[in-house]
C-alpha cells in the first residue's frame, strides 16, 4: 500500500471515527482525512436518549476516541468540516471553503438527522428534537420536576425520553399516529408490553391521534393540539417522530440511492472506489437475504471494520444480524434479527409477560426464527443468533418451553 493513497470519510459520528481506527488497524498507511460537521469530537449517539438524559454520563464518556488518538494515529480530523459536493470522475470532494480534497477511496458515513414534519409551530422555543450532544443537553435543561413534557412519537428515543422523564418527576404524554408504540419494530403483541410499561409509569397515551399543531404563546410552546380538537398542555415538546438518511451527498454524486445509499455485501456503493456505513446504508444482507437499511448503533460500531477491508481491496462482507437495546424504568431489552410487521407468521413467547421477564421469537414459514428479543433475560443472544443463522424449522412447544435450553432446540 502506497503511503501517498488517500482515503477520505465523510461523517464525524462513531462510524466515520471506527472507520478511521479499522483502516488503521488494517496497516494503512497512507494519509485519513476525516471530515466532522459537528464541533465535537466523534461520539456515540445512543446515550443522548438515555444515560445522558438520566445524568448518569458526561459527553467524555461516550466520545468514542479523545484528541490525543486521531494526532498518535495521523488522523487529520477537521471538525467543523464536511464535503459540500462529489466529484466521482475527479475523485475530489469539494469543501465550505470552496477548496477541494483529492481521494483514492471514500467512505460516506454521513448518518441521519431528525425528521421534522410540517407541523405549525414546530419551530417555537420549547420545541426539542434529539440528535446531536446540544440537542440532549437543551431537553435536560426542559426536564424540571413537575414539569409537562409532550412527546410526539412512540418509537425508541421518544419512549425513552418518556422514561427518563418520568424518572425525573414529568409529567409526561405521548402521542402516537400508529395504534401502538414501536409497531414497526416490534409488531402489535410486543406493542402492548410496551404501552403497558408506560401507563404503569403513569404516562398518559395517546394512539391514532393526529398532531394539528404546536400551540404557542409569544413563540413559545405551550401545548400540542390534536385533530379531534383535544389541546395538550406543555412546557416542553419533543418532536420524535423518526429519523432521516442524510444521502443528499451522495444522491448530487449520482450514486444509486433508495431510502438510502445502495450498497453490496462488502459496503461497496455503485462507485467501487466508494463505501457507505452507518445510517446510510442500504445493505444487500447476505444472511438475511433481502436489502435492509438498520438505524442503530450496532451498524455505525461494526460495518466500519468491513469498510475498511473493502477500501483496502481486501474480501469482507458484513454479514452481522440487526442488534438494538432499550432501557425503559426497570426493564431492559436486547433484539436480535429481523422481523417486520407484516415479515413474520407467529409469535413464540417463553417466560413470563407480566412480570417481564422472557423472550419472544419471531417465526416465519415453516417455523424459521426470524428474530428474538430478550426482556431482562440476559446472555441468551448468541443462542438467538444460532436458531436465526441455522434457518431451520423449530418445534413452537420447545421453543416456548423455558425447561428446554434455548442450545437445544433444533
Amino acid at each position: 500500500m502506497s503511503p501517498n493513497r488517500t482515503f477520505v470519510i465523510v461523517g464525524g459520528g462513531l462510524a466515520g471515527a471506527k472507520t478511521a481506527e479499522a483502516l488503521r488497524e488494517k496497516d494503512f498507511d497512507g494519509s485519513i482525512v476525516l471530515l466532522s460537521e459537528e464541533d465535537h469530537l466523534p461520539y456515540e449517539r445512543p446515550p443522548l436518549s438515555k444515560e445522558h438524559v438520566a445524568g448518569k454520563k458526561a459527553l467524555a464518556d461516550f466520545t468514542v476516541h479523545h484528541g490525543d488518538w486521531y494526532r498518535d494515529h495521523h488522523v487529520d480530523l477537521r471538525l467543523g468540516t464536511t464535503a459540500t459536493a462529489l466529484d466521482r470522475d475527479a475523485h475530489e470532494v469539494r469543501l465550505p471553503d470552496g477548496s477541494t480534497l483529492g481521494y483514492d477511496k471514500l467512505a460516506l458515513a454521513t448518518g441521519s438527522r431528525s425528521r421534522r414534519p410540517p407541523i405549525p409551530g414546530s419551530d417555537a422555543a420549547g420545541v426539542h428534537y434529539l440528535r446531536t450532544i446540544e440537542e440532549s443537553d437543551g431537553l435536560i435543561g426542559a426536564l424540571a420536576a413537575g414539569s409537562r413534557l409532550v412527546v410526539i412519537g412512540a418509537g425508541w428515543i421518544g419512549l425513552e425520553v418518556a422514561a427518563q422523564a418520568r424518572e425525573r418527576g414529568v409529567v409526561v404524554t405521548v402521542v402516537e399516529a400508529a395504534p401502538l408504540p414501536l409497531l414497526g419494530s416490534l409488531g402489535p403483541e410486543m406493542g402492548t408490553v410496551f404501552a403497558e410499561l408506560h401507563r404503569e409509569h403513569g404516562v398518559d397515551l395517546h394512539f391514532e391521534a393526529t398532531v394539528e399543531e404546536i400551540t404557542t404563546d409569544a413563540g413559545r410552546a405551550t401545548g400540542v393540539r390534536l385533530a379531534i380538537g383535544d389541546v395538550l398542555p406543555a412546557d416542553a415538546v419533543l418532536v420524535a417522530v423518526g429519523a432521516q438518511p442524510n444521502v443528499e451527498l451522495a444522491e448530487q454524486a449520482g450514486l444509486a440511492v433508495d431510502g438510502g445509499v445502495l450498497v453490496d455485501a462488502a459496503l461497496t456503493t455503485s462507485d467501487p472506489d466508494i463505501v457507505a456505513v452507518g445510517d446510510i446504508a442500504a445493505q444487500q444482507h447476505p444472511v438475511l437475504g433481502t436489502r435492509i437499511r438498520v438505524e442503530h448503533w450496532a451498524n455505525a460500531l461494526n460495518q466500519p471494520a468491513v469498510a475498511a477491508a473493502t477500501m483496502l481491496g481486501k474480501p469482507a462482507e458484513y454479514a452481522n444480524l440487526p442488534y438494538f437495546f432499550t432501557d425503559q424504568y426497570d426493564l431492559g431489552m436486547e433484539y436480535v434479527g429481523y422481523a417486520p410487521t407484516g415479515g413474520y407468521d407467529s409469535l413464540v413467547v417463553r417466560g413470563d409477560v407480566t412480570r417481564r421477564e422472557f423472550v419472544a421469537f419471531w417465526l416465519g414459514r415453516d417455523n424459521r426464527v426470524l428474530a428474538g428479543m430478550n426482556v431482562n433475560v440476559w446472555d441468551v443472544t448468541d443462542a438467538v443468533k444460532q436458531l436465526i443463522t441455522a434457518g431451520e424449522p423449530v418445534d413452537p412447544a420447545r421453543l416456548a418451553d423455558p425447561s428446554t435450553p434455548l442450545d437445544q432446540i433444533l
